[in-house]
């Protein structure tokens, strides 16, 4: 035994030594390929600015200590994305080959990250809270009842751009409290039409009503905690069946529903806990078939798994079967979920039924200025402020006269008021277009550049787009030569990109950036002053937002970002900020060209989003991917997902943006498909499947 044990240290030691030397080995290796190969790239092409004496940006190259640089990740996934998007080096220095980018890329990737293609990190989820709209229809495909999550629970917080993100899904007292709550007004609401009552009667027998309640408890915690459950958790609630049923005045259905009401308000039913394969020798290890069934069903549904994808997983053969599950799923109506939850928030569609727009001060704002108009107004408010017997004859018709002028503006004005039914017309059209290039495998870049949208009669006119007519949505060919096309012409991107009196180009090149091209600017430094003050500095006639940003831009503070944000923002500014076409601002013409800081050129609209289905698609199916990643996963992508990036990127590019090779990536991915082994996952199970009932949920 000893001699065994001693065997068994060395071993350990041994494994142990070998781990240490390939460590003390790696650094020097990484730190050699980086002096060698990669620092003389960075030399010759970036250490002009990003040096130890100027850190543009905050970033040094030359440093003496190449271990802290080597080990600073975060300052490499920003060269990483830069080098991608090629906004380093900027226009008009020299910048390095194809080749030398794409060393540095992958020097990055596989050193400086340490990826392993052939066995890469899944990332670190955290233990996810169904959020509001989970929630919602969950309860409607578990009980039957469209449980109004709106007026009972508080906004989501959202992380990232989405709400399905683990770590701002919190859960506090106040929260569990209203869970409590909903959770008894659920199963009350659902009684008539609960499990036992399709069972037959309640057995008389008290042995034979206890395995009765076992059955039923046992089936329907299953279903609501997406997981067989274990016997403990069945005895305990049937335990708590019993107590209740004995208190007097009791029966054995206000038990049940007492225990239905604890599991509803369970972490297990709030929470989509995971596991992993049992005894897996894996470094990361996959999900067992029910915790994929799970992931699966709340990423294309937003909802529990069906009876299909439980029988699946019960019998393991869910992976078997996953490629034909997946069609299944997405020609199922419940995707449209997938459809309106992910578009919705990543083009920021919803936002678009409480964007604060003022049409009156829109177009008020946009007239040239009329020293006549202004008098009327003067002399109008004077009048108005008279008592009427104090006004002669005269006076009293001049009042009558300036009033009925005044309504006829006003009237003008309603035609633009954005109503309740226009709004979700506008944000219908955007997940329509997303639905259709998603439905009919179409490429992606039909989002960005397209000859057709989805319209009916009043959204068309307020587009002044003839021939339609009828309040159903349809897909409707734009005329020959028209600007619009695509989701960044659509009022839901033009509206919510505006100020509530005007355009803001800053807005909605942001949008762009962060949306389209994947290269969102660093937050803007605080106590800025707003855009009008440049209008001070420019003399003579009322100044263009042209030339507001123009001044803006001069300033060194300013001047990076907004050569990024302001070409693309300027490029819509035909488009007013209620989403209207118009040719002149301020009775002068608008001039939308301009040159994006990868050095491309355009004059109007459609030749920007030529350039950004051509030059730059590679930016936006980028963008894409990290996005659809980011809500399916649950989580922010980091330096360990740059290769899974990169490789699905590659594949929707050779397929031509067809967003179901997307789709399918994704599912397939290690980073879908596994999970880092957690130390705490065990106390969590354990703790969830020991939850002891609040006191909020006994039946008084």
């Amino acid at each position: 035994m000893r001699k065994r044990l001693l065997d068994a240290w060395l071993i350990v030691l041994l494994a142990i030594a070998v781990l240490l030397c390939s460590s003390a080995l790696a650094a020097p290796d990484a730190a050699t390929g980086f002096r060698k190969t990669v620092e003389p790239i960075l030399t010759e092409y970036c250490s002009t600015c990003h040096n130890s004496n100027l850190k543009k940006g905050g970033v040094a190259f030359d440093a003496d200590d190449a271990s802290a640089l080597l080990a600073d990740k975060d300052l490499w996934l920003k060269v990483f994305k830069m080098l991608r998007a090629e906004m380093m080096p900027p226009r008009g220095k020299p910048r390095p080959s194809a080749e030398q980018v794409e060393h540095v890329v992958n020097w990055i990737k596989y050193s400086a990250f340490a990826i392993d293609p052939q066995n890469p990190d899944p990332g670190r989820v955290t233990l996810r809270r169904l959020n509001r709209t989970e929630y919602r229809n969950t309860i409607r495909d578990l009980m039957g009842v469209d449980f109004n999550v709106t007026a009972e629970f508080p906004a989501d917080d959202t992380g990232h751009g989405f709400d399905t993100i683990g770590e701002v899904l919190n859960l506090s007292p106040l929260l569990l409290e209203k869970y409590i709550a909903a959770a008894k007004a659920i199963v009350a609401q659902a009684l008539p039409k609960q499990p036992w009552n399709k069972a037959g009667s309640v057995p008389g027998d008290p042995q034979e009503r206890r395995r009765y309640a076992s059955k039923v408890l046992e089936a329907f915690a299953s279903r609501a905690y997406r997981r067989p459950v274990d016997q403990e958790t069945v005895e305990r609630l049937v335990h708590l069946v019993e107590t209740t049923a004995a208190r007097p005045g009791r029966t054995f259905e206000a038990g049940m529903a007492q225990a239905m009401t604890v599991i509803l308000a369970s972490p297990r039913f709030l929470f989509r806990e995971e596991q992993t394969l049992p005894n897996s020798t894996d470094r990361y290890p996959l999900l067992d078939e029910y915790s994929l069934a799970s992931r699966l069903s709340y990423f294309l549904w937003s909802t529990m798994p069906d009876e299909e994808l439980f029988g699946l997983a019960a019998q393991n053969k869910l992976r078997q079967n996953f490629s034909a599950q997946v069609s299944r799923m997405l020609a199922d109506k419940r995707s449209s979920e997938f459809i309106r939850n992910f578009a919705g928030q990543w083009l920021q569609a919803r936002n678009v039924e409480s964007a604060n727009v003022n049409p009156f001060a829109v177009l008020s704002k946009e007239q040239p200025r009329d020293p006549k108009a202004e008098q009327a107004r003067t002399r109008f408010r004077e009048l108005a402020r008279k008592p009427q017997e104090a006004l002669t004859e005269a006076e009293k018709k001049e009042l009558e006269q300036l009033r009925n002028n005044f309504f006829r503006g006003f009237r003008r004005f309603r035609q633009f008021q954005l109503t309740g039914e226009l709004r979700r017309a506008m944000r219908q059209e955007t997940e329509m277009s997303f639905e259709y290039v998603v439905r009919n495998d179409h490429s992606l870049l039909e989002l960005l550049d397209a000859n057709y949208t989805f319209l009916n009669e009043r959204l068309a006119k307020y587009y002044d787009i003839e021939g339609v007519s009828g309040e159903q949505m349809r897909k409707v060919t734009l005329p020959p030569g028209s600007p619009r096309g695509g989701i960044l012409t659509q009022a839901t991107f033009l509206i919510t990109t505006s100020n509530p009196d005007r355009t803001s180009p800053v807005k909605r090149g942001l949008f762009i950036l962060d949306n389209i091209l994947g290269t969102p600017p660093p937050p803007p430094p605080p106590d800025l002053p707003p855009l009008e003050q440049a209008a001070e500095a420019v003399k003579g006639k009322p100044p263009t937002l042209r030339e507001m940003l123009a001044v803006h831009r001069n300033k060194a503070l300013c001047n990076s970002c907004h050569n990024r944000m302001d070409p693309l923002g300027l490029a819509f500014e035909n488009f007013n900020a209620l989403g209207r076409w118009r040719d002149k601002e301020l009775d002068q013409p608008i001039e939308a060209g301009g040159q994006l800081l990868t050095g491309e050129s355009f004059k109007d609209v459609r030749e920007l989003k030529k350039i950004l289905t051509t030059s730059r698609r590679l930016d936006f199916y980028r963008c894409t991917t990290e996005k659809m990643l980011i809500y399916a996963l649950g989580r922010a992508l980091g330096p360990s997902d740059m290769h899974l990036v990169d490789e699905l990127v590659a594949k929707l590019d050779a397929a031509g943006g067809r967003p179901s090779v997307l789709i399918r990536g994704i599912l397939e991915s290690s980073a879908f498909q596994r999970r880092r082994p957690s130390n705490g996952q065990a106390q969590r199970s354990a703790s969830a499947r020991h939850f002891s009932p609040s006191p909020a949920l006994q039946v008084n």
